[in-house]
């Protein structure tokens, strides 16, 4: 069994003396796990880090074995994103959430989700917002997708203000706020079209507590799970922004 696939590093974990397994995130393969021999040594290690892109092939005599990867850089970020507690946080929360997917499962829109984000991560406000985003993706790859594009209760598609919690579709301000204490916010910015524009603090952590509930509700709690402590870390970098600014 051979393939070769672009991909970027989410994670590794030693294995013996001198190799490592590699987990992988590719467009065609899922999210792939594969040993590097020689992966702990001086000169492999700055290319086998997370947030780093890669070609990789990997080979393995049957489909269902671990398999070993030959890799070559191709973008190298993991240095950067170490620099900053935003860009440390957000690999290790990004890494978390491609763990709910089954393994070897493609997923081509959350490998670019993930790829639009990587340059960001330096700015917690921007890069929150394309986080929310991926989040909403991962629920719909999951089979619980967010109804956010008309009214629940007037089919009208606009000043739309609030998400059913129980639901999970959209409700605009007006029909919406006499229960507004029981309904959930939805920040305008999830209904424009993504961008590298910078949304408020408030804003994001708005859509992070939108996008938690539904992944505690179908995903977490199901499976007797926590969110991982780097995507509270991540929010609560958003938070100090926004006590700083008020």
């Amino acid at each position: 069994m051979q393939w070769s696939d672009e991909g970027i590093i989410i994670g590794t974990r030693r294995h013996g003396e001198t190799s490592l397994i590699v987990e992988l995130m590719t467009p065609a393969h899922g999210r792939h796990l594969g040993l590097v021999r020689g992966g702990r040594s001086r000169q492999r290690q700055p290319l086998l880090q997370p947030g780093n892109s890669v070609l990789a092939t990997w080979r393995a005599r049957l489909d269902s074995h671990l398999g070993h990867y030959t890799m070559e850089g191709t973008t190298e970020r993991a240095a950067r994103l170490i620099e900053n507690a935003a860009g440390l946080y957000g690999i290790q929360a990004l890494a978390a959430l491609f763990r709910l997917l089954p393994e070897r499962d493609p997923h081509p829109r959350l490998y670019d989700g993930l790829l639009a984000i990587l340059d960001f991560l330096d700015d917690p406000l921007i890069a929150g917002g394309l986080i929310v985003r991926f989040e909403l993706k991962l629920l719909d790859d999951l089979g619980f997708g967010l109804d956010l594009d008309q009214c629940a209760a007037t089919g009208r598609n606009d000043d739309l203000a609030y998400v059913s919690p129980k639901t999970g579709r959209a409700v605009s301000r007006s029909a919406g706020e006499p229960y507004h204490d029981r309904l959930l916010a939805l920040p305008p910015f999830l209904m424009e079209a993504p961008s590298a524009a910078r949304p408020d603090a408030e804003a994001v952590t708005d859509a992070f507590h939108l996008t938690g509930y539904f992944l505690a509700r179908h995903v977490y709690e199901p499976r007797g799970l926590e969110p991982s402590d780097a995507r509270a870390a991540f929010i609560g970098l958003i938070a100090r922004q926004r006590e700083a600014a008020a």
